[in-house]
């Protein structure tokens, strides 16, 4: 019989087979010593293509989701994992080669859960800068330097024990890919365990973006808040002191990232009224 991986690796996709190959080939090149890799295709419009890459890897397999969003994609892919540690990304990351083992080590030590840091892959471009910016700036305000744990991550760079996922999966009533993980982290808080931050598991994010997908995306961002707002009343705004700090950071990488984080708050704010609308008519 032949022994379960040691890690399984969990990525759900939807009409990206091209970013997604790239993907399947940097988690084809781990150095943990035995994992797996669960595509969850999420309904694409071009199921082949998909499972074309996945073919390409030996180590990988699919599972097709029913196109209800990143969370029940996930959840459906930690189901048909295999391993004691399930580590998730995106299809359009690419985790450098000591990820997973560094991700299982945390866990062999102790951890339930571990993040680490998921950086820009496309410094030149504007809008991936801004984008990443707004993501970064959330896990970056929640690291107590102390402990050396988060209070969020997203789910480009997380893992967990499979035993934790079974007893916390992810909201599968959030559709959109906006949300979820903020969700998730801040019920894992709430229950008194935490994420432990590894900053040596390192996941390069490819964002292919233009000024429509970058609104499109933080506007995005702005109804999946309100729907988190809509489970639990202390889901609130963040400080003034946060949104500052955000800004500041996004013109220090230049004055175009600079005014796309700003333009980030529009469109967030633009999300979240159209959330509320929908909730009113629901």
């Amino acid at each position: 019989m032949t022994a379960p991986p040691a890690v399984s690796i969990v990525v759900p996709t939807r009409d990206r087979p091209a970013s997604l190959r790239h993907c399947l080939v940097a988690l084809d090149a781990q150095t943990a010593p035995s994992f797996e890799i669960v595509v969850v295709d999420d309904a694409s419009t071009d199921a082949a293509a998909v499972a074309a890459a996945v073919g390409e890897v030996g180590c990988a397999r699919l599972v097709l989701g029913e196109g209800r969003g990143p969370a029940a994609a996930r959840n459906a892919g930690a189901r048909a994992a295999t391993a004691p540690v399930i580590c998730f990304t995106d299809d359009d990351c690419r985790p450098g080669p000591e990820w997973a083992a560094t991700m299982a080590e945390r866990v062999d030590d102790g951890a339930v859960a571990v993040a680490g840091p998921t950086r820009n892959a496309r410094p030149a471009d504007a809008f991936a800068t801004a984008a990443q910016t707004v993501t970064n700036h959330l896990t970056d305000e929640s690291l107590d330097p102390v402990t050396g744990h988060v209070g969020f991550a997203p789910t480009s760079n997380l893992a967990m024990t499979a035993a934790l996922h079974r007893a916390l999966p992810f909201d599968e009533s959030f559709p959109l890919a906006a949300g979820e993980d903020r969700d998730w982290c801040d019920r894992l808080t709430a229950s008194g365990e935490t994420i432990a931050f590894a900053p040596g598991a390192i996941v390069d994010h490819h964002q292919d973006l233009d000024l429509r997908r970058f609104w499109r995306q933080q506007e995005r961002y702005g109804r999946g808040s309100q729907h988190l707002r809509g489970h639990r009343d202390d889901a609130g705004l963040q400080s003034p002191r946060f949104y500052v700090g955000l800004v500041r950071t996004g013109f220090r990488h230049g004055m175009a990232p600079g005014a796309l984080v700003v333009v980030a708050q529009v469109a967030t704010a633009v999300g979240v009224v159209r959330e509320i609308r929908a909730q009113r008519r629901a």
